[in-house]
């Protein structure tokens, strides 16, 4: 049986710690995501790369900025993680073996509970051509390696700032046709 290997840790975190496998059978029943007055400590990302290396070095570096962190190797394995934990944000290496970051992206934003979920490219390709077909597959930002995390940090809470405020745009927009 092929089993997506999910690692997740919640928490703020002044040092790096160890990396544990996410249970569904732990997680709360509730699906509310945290409010927008909430720090990026309630914020999961999903960092998606081949390089066990750059997996490590970014996970580590966005735990100790306190965000939460689960992370997959390749873009099937992105897709099952997503879909099960439902991150505020995916950060996704390119080329990767099998279902690359592009094809991934891709089905991301054909998944109706995935769909606006804001997704990050982070490759070490930096010419036009692969600017473009990010853009065109829907990735929502592009940043080169190797990671400028200053520049890392401030696109993953523009993203998500962007991503909670049409969110709650869409439900103020429904409530509106359902209550006049």
């Amino acid at each position: 049986m092929n089993r997506a290997r999910i690692n997740y840790n919640s928490g703020a975190v002044k040092k790096p710690l160890p990396t544990t496998p996410l249970d569904p059978a732990n997680q709360p029943n509730d699906p509310k995501r945290p409010s927008e007055s909430e720090s990026q400590n309630d914020y999961l990302v999903l960092v998606v790369d081949d390089s066990i290396d750059n997996l490590t070095m970014i996970s580590l570096e966005l735990q100790q900025s306190g965000y939460r962190v689960a992370t997959a190797t390749d873009g099937e394995e992105a897709l099952k993680v997503a879909a099960m934990i439902k991150p505020d944000c995916i950060i996704m290496d390119l080329a990767m073996p099998g279902v690359d970051g592009l094809e991934s992206t891709r089905q991301i934003r054909q998944d109706l509970s995935l769909k606006d979920i804001p997704v990050i490219a982070l490759t070490a390709f930096s010419t036009d051509g692969f600017r473009r077909a990010a853009h065109e597959t829907g990735f929502d930002g592009y940043l080169t390696k190797p990671v400028e995390f200053e520049r890392l940090h401030d696109l993953i809470g523009r993203l998500i700032g962007l991503a909670r405020s049409a969110r709650n745009q869409s439900c103020g927009d429904l409530r509106n046709n359902i209550g006049g």
